[in-house]
């Protein structure tokens, strides 16, 4: 990428979702020894104007929160926070929309590379995409530098994908109780701590329940009999 040194702090960035819903933006980090999992961030896409599965509006709202509080906090650059290198999964149309994220929030100096599947979507046969020159290119499928950059990427959609779901079955635990009445949101957090999970809550019994405070026979009765559809 002819950087002028190498990049002691790589950061990679994805998104996970099924058709739109739970939506998360995960960006990881690596560094000369490794992951740096200190410094993972996982961003639930929050932003009530984004279409579901609109994947440019979700790394839209990822990076103008990394990027806005990093300028915040750290103007001058005076510390490791600020990346060498952001690699992104996709190809030169998200590659395009990154940079443009990037330009309006006035940080335009950072190299960029986009990693591109390519036609055959095979392993070895990426696609690199420099935003500030706007070549495309392809290494070697022995380069180690090459497998660096799929390792690192993998790694992006491996937390990407653990942050969708574990924010998908929490809303699944959570709306299964939500239509409960006399369930709030406390009652509710309570019930899932105490039993570690809503399957684990599904197998217990009226007593059982009786024993989360604030639950009384006649709720844990309730919500037995809509757990069970009864």
């Amino acid at each position: 990428f002819e950087l002028p040194a190498p990049p002691r702090r790589i950061e990679v960035y994805d998104n996970s979702h099924i058709q739109g819903t739970a939506p998360v933006g995960g960006m990881v980090v690596s560094g000369p020894d490794g992951w740096v999992k200190s410094q993972y961030r996982k961003f639930n896409i929050k932003g009530t104007e984004i279409t579901p599965g609109d994947d440019f509006g979700m790394m839209r709202e990822v990076l103008t929160r990394r990027f806005s509080r990093l300028l915040k906090e750290d103007p001058d650059r005076q510390t490791e926070a600020w990346p060498d290198l952001l690699l992104i999964d996709g190809g030169a149309g998200q590659v395009s929309a990154v940079a443009g994220i990037l330009a309006e929030l006035g940080v335009e100096d950072i190299p960029l590379i986009g990693v591109a599947k390519g036609v055959t979507r095979r392993a070895g046969m990426e696609q690199l995409i420099d935003a500030m020159t706007g070549d495309v290119f392809r290494v070697p499928a022995d380069s180690p530098a090459l497998h660096l950059i799929q390792h690192i990427r993998d790694e992006s959609h491996r937390f990407a994908i653990t942050g969708h779901r574990a924010r998908r079955d929490k809303k699944r635990r959570q709306s299964t109780l939500e239509g409960i009445e006399g369930v709030g949101p406390k009652k509710r957090r309570d019930l899932i701590r105490y039993f570690g999970g809503i399957q684990e809550l599904r197998k217990a019994g009226v007593d059982e329940m009786t024993k989360v405070q604030g639950i009384s026979k006649s709720l844990a009765e309730t919500i037995y009999a809509a757990l069970h559809d009864e």
